[in-house]
């Protein structure tokens, strides 16, 4: 696929432009993967050029996949370049990144469509994956997982520091059978540090349409307890944006549609999401239809974005 590589310190951000080559107005950040170019970025280029967007993906400039102080402000940079060809821009993040979306779009009104899937609520403190002492991940030293205008947004602390962090989610994943596995570590940073205002997302200033999506086997951590706590936040709250709450039963923490998941592999994808998690094992057909209804409503909101037609009752079909 062509693409233009940006760079910090030319360009203020970095990130990969894919665009459509069907021409759009339309342009979504896209924040999928360990990098800007992997497997997993691509499989999402992909699907939304197949929507009618052009893509521009973003990650970490580190050679590990570490998140700690990442700066708003390079989506601002990018949302400027991405202005200049496009009258619309969107932000899509999983797991960590979809943490980063809601973040991003509750600071930047320019984004309009935020789809955040197995998102938090808060704000979490940032990690490194340098391999210090045979560990795959550790947290960081009184860091937050994001920063703007200079200072570390709050963040809620994890219950474990290095070494224990590791050895603690190791050993969760292996007694839950899963790839990775932090649900209990959660819960318990929340019982040691309850959630403050402070720390939470202001999810009320995101700016036109939302799509929260999670399922209730997650086991890096509580989504839909996380996600029915932003649908109350709204309920409570003065805001403009359209919300849909997406959340189902079985689907596991790689909520990714069902035809996004084909474009990485054709043949025998849901065979590698069964190995990856313990609930797709015993789940297998109920986490596919999971993904054959987002993969439709998804592909709904995003059309409906495209042609300003969002209205809350739409955007709950």
């Amino acid at each position: 696929m062509k693409h233009i590589y940006f760079h910090i310190p030319q360009d203020g951000f970095y990130g990969a432009y894919y665009p459509n080559p069907v021409r759009s107005s339309c342009a979504v950040i896209l924040m999928l993967g360990d990098r800007i170019d992997d497997k997993m970025a691509r499989m999402g280029v992909k699907w939304l050029h197949q929507r009618g967007c052009n893509v521009l993906t973003m990650a970490p400039e580190t050679k590990d996949y570490a998140f700690h102080r990442f700066r708003i402000e390079y989506f601002e940079s990018a949302i400027a370049f991405l202005k200049r060809y496009n009258d619309k821009v969107g932000f899509c993040g999983a797991s960590t990144t979809a943490m980063t979306a809601l973040t991003a779009a509750s600071l930047l009104p320019d984004i309009t469509l935020t789809i955040a899937i197995s998102p938090s609520d808060f704000v979490m403190e940032g990690f490194y994956r340098d391999g210090l002492d045979g560990a795959r991940e550790r947290p960081g030293e009184g860091e937050s997982s994001l920063s703007y205008r200079g200072e570390d947004l709050p963040y809620l602390p994890y219950a474990y520091r290095h070494p224990e962090y590791w050895n603690q989610l190791a050993a969760e994943a292996k007694r839950r059978g899963d790839m990775a596995a932090a649900r209990d570590m959660f819960d318990r940073s929340e019982e040691l540090c309850p959630v403050s205002e402070d720390m939470r997302i202001k999810v009320e200033r995101i700016q036109g349409i939302v799509a929260l999506v999670g399922a209730e086997d997650d086991s890096l951590w509580d989504t839909c307890r996380y996600i029915r706590r932003m649908a109350e936040r709204l309920r409570q709250k003065p805001h403009s944006c359209k919300c849909a709450v997406l959340t189902y039963q079985h689907g596991s923490h790689f909520m990714f549609p069902q035809s996004m998941l084909e474009i990485l592999l054709p043949v025998g994808s849901s065979l590698l999401l069964r190995m990856a998690f313990h609930s797709l094992r015993v789940y297998p057909r109920e986490s596919k239809q999971t993904r054959i209804d987002l993969d439709r409503k998804l592909c709904r909101l995003i059309a409906m974005w495209q042609n300003d037609a969002a209205s809350d009752d739409n955007c709950a079909k």
